[in-house]
């Protein structure tokens, strides 16, 4: 890196040493911070010069967040290096980091492109040849699937439009008598999960973004969860799960509903519900938002959950400081809940949830903000629950399963993962609640809503116009 950005004289004979000054200035972006005191030595898009390459994912002196940090802050004298540590707050600092992840793991992908697979082609990955083939086509937006014991396929359509697929094709008319849906923005009709004991009680639960009027007159809009059955294609029985009282419609924005649904073993359903863009929501158990909820099937609160006598606190978190989660499934092979969730500009993440925990956001977080200035520099904190992976550059995951089949053998239990932004689907085999092999399986077929099993033991995912499925290719 070059000496630290220029500043004026008198800033440099004084505030510039003292840590106190760093905290007041503002915010500042990183791709100016890079261009000012990182470029001229290791190049503009970062490829090298007269210092390595920070794309290669080569280091000399430990590549872990905590060498880099080490390297920018105090330098590496023998090679040349400059300290910046008086220059940069340790913010900035993380920023950088964040930056050089971020273009290290867009070059990867240029360098070595993951499949791109149409039906007409084999794909291979490490463990499985492959090849995609459209199943359903004439969707628009799907955004979750779901399949019923009775052999029928459900899917929801972000912009509000429940769809039935019956002895493989697709009813022509959506369900009718649906609930109403805000559908701008990243609103919409979200999750569709059947009960579990749907063969006897024929309820089907869903997740939407619900309009609702505030005492002031407001139209403002929150994840609602409703139950209902399907009756010659029409909704009916409509019970209301979970809605939050409706002091806590804050926020008209359309972004971070969360969405998902997820019974466990015992019969409880999870569903999440995001922080609607204002980060503080997620730490204050008086609202909803960014929280994982537990309740009964029908929206009763159990006895145990966590925050049930806190004052003031919604009785139907079960765990809290989360961003915008679109991912959440049980591990059938442990009965543990998993949950992905949006990051920022970097730092999506994979968690394990467990009851009553705080996953920190937006006071602990890998990423920076979209405009490219720091967020904070702490990743980790006590009293805080790390993630298990998380993911920089960002690949926005939505939707995710663990695949139960038996068609992709070397695939079994391990959790397949949807994106949107990377237009990825992702394996990540996982062992003693880490991450211990992760691969992209396929890149580019589009955005991706959800990947679910089906019964047939193959793999379905949403594609932006179609559902597709992957079949093995044996020998």
């Amino acid at each position: 890196m070059l000496p630290p950005r220029s500043l004026s004289t008198a800033f440099l004979g004084t505030a510039l040493l003292i840590t106190g000054a760093l905290a007041q200035q503002p915010p500042q972006d990183t791709l100016k911070l890079y261009a000012e005191s990182c470029a001229g030595c290791h190049g503009a898009g970062l490829e090298g010069g007269s210092a390595p390459s920070l794309l290669s994912g080569t280091w000399k002196h430990g590549g872990d967040d905590a060498s880099l940090a080490a390297s920018i802050r105090d330098g590496r004298p023998d090679g040349g290096m400059p300290a910046f540590g008086a220059a940069l707050a340790e913010k900035e600092i993380r920023s950088l980091i964040v930056l050089i992840r971020e273009q290290s793991g867009h070059a990867a992908s240029r360098n070595a492109p993951p499949p791109r697979p149409s039906g007409e082609t084999t794909a291979k990955s490490k463990l499985h040849a492959y090849h995609v083939e459209t199943v359903t086509a004439g969707l628009r937006e799907p955004w979750s699937i779901a399949f019923l014991p009775d052999g029928r396929v459900l899917v929801t359509e972000k912009r509000g439009t429940l769809r039935v697929i019956e002895k493989g094709a697709l009813v022509e008319q959506p369900v009718s008598g649906t609930p109403t849906v805000d559908a701008g923005g990243q609103a919409g009709l979200f999750d569709v999960v059947p009960h579990p004991d749907f063969a006897r009680n024929s309820w089907i639960y869903l997740a939407f973004s619900d309009p609702q009027k505030n005492p002031g007159g407001k139209t403002v809009c929150m994840t609602t969860v409703v139950r209902g059955r399907i009756k010659d294609n029409a909704w009916t029985d409509q019970q209301v799960v979970f809605r939050a009282p409706i002091k806590t419609f804050r926020n008209p924005g359309g972004v971070h509903y969360g969405g998902r649904l997820a019974f466990d073993r015992a019969g409880y359903l999870f569903f999440s519900i995001g922080e609607r863009g204002e980060g503080p929501n997620a730490q204050d158990l008086t609202l909803p938002n960014g929280k994982i909820h537990r309740v009964h099937d029908d929206g009763r609160i159990p006895f145990d959950n966590p925050f049930l006598k806190t004052p003031g606190a919604i009785p139907s978190i079960w765990s809290y400081g989360h961003r915008n989660p679109q991912g959440l499934r049980l591990n059938p092979a442990s009965g543990e809940l998993w949950e992905h969730e949006h990051g920022p500009r970097g730092g999506d993440e994979l968690n394990l949830i467990k009851q009553g925990a705080n996953y920190g956001w937006p006071e602990v977080t890998h990423g920076m903000n979209y405009n490219g200035t720091p967020i904070t520099d702490v990743t980790a904190r006590d009293g805080i629950e790390p993630p298990v992976t998380y993911w920089i550059p960002s690949i926005a995951p939505c939707g995710m399963a663990f695949y139960t089949g038996d068609c992709f053998p070397m695939w079994k239990n391990q959790l397949f993962v949807a994106s949107l932004a990377a237009q990825e689907l992702r394996r990540l085999e996982i062992k003693d609640g880490k991450v211990v092999d992760q691969e992209v399986i396929f890149k580019g077929l589009g955005r991706l809503r959800d990947v679910a099993n089906g019964p047939d033991g193959l793999i379905y995912v949403l594609l932006p116009d179609r559902i597709a499925r992957l079949s093995p290719i044996t020998p």
